[in-house]
């Protein structure tokens, strides 16, 4: 076989291991949840965005100065594995294809959006927030 048909095939297995990560049954219970609960809010909803997660997601935003971002403890490149600003602890990276295990359990997901979404955004996010920011991180 030749090596550049041989890099393909292998661009395409991780491709579709990627895309099986990201396809999680309790990942989208938790999107439906959340859709279901913007439809809710607003029936005007018409789905999430991940370009609306990436701008939650990198900020700035001007809540909390210590703290503009997601990305100040989890880096721009949510593959990557971040650092907590003030204690230095190491945290796991954001986006579904580094971490396949993101998002995957409901009451963690929901405890994390409570504290981080207050400390960042200084309000409670929405359910359209929150699934903006899912659908920016799993798509990464």
């Amino acid at each position: 076989m030749r090596p550049g048909l041989l890099l393909l095939l292998g661009l395409l297995v991780l491709s579709q291991g990627a895309r099986a990560a990201a396809q999680d049954p309790r990942r989208d219970g938790i999107l439906a949840d959340y859709a279901a609960a913007a439809r809710a809010d607003d029936p005007a909803f018409a789905g999430f965005s991940a370009e609306r997660g990436r701008a939650i997601y990198l900020g700035p935003h001007q809540a909390n100065a210590d703290f503009p971002a997601c990305a100040t403890c989890h880096t721009d490149d949510p593959r990557r594995t971040g650092q907590h600003a003030k204690t230095g602890r190491p945290i796991e990276p954001m986006a579904v294809s580094a971490n396949p295990a993101r998002f995957t359990d409901a009451a963690a997901v929901e405890k994390r959006f409570g504290r981080d979404c207050r400390s960042i955004l200084g309000r409670v996010c929405t359910a359209r927030d929150k699934g903006d920011v899912l659908t920016f991180l799993i798509s990464q």
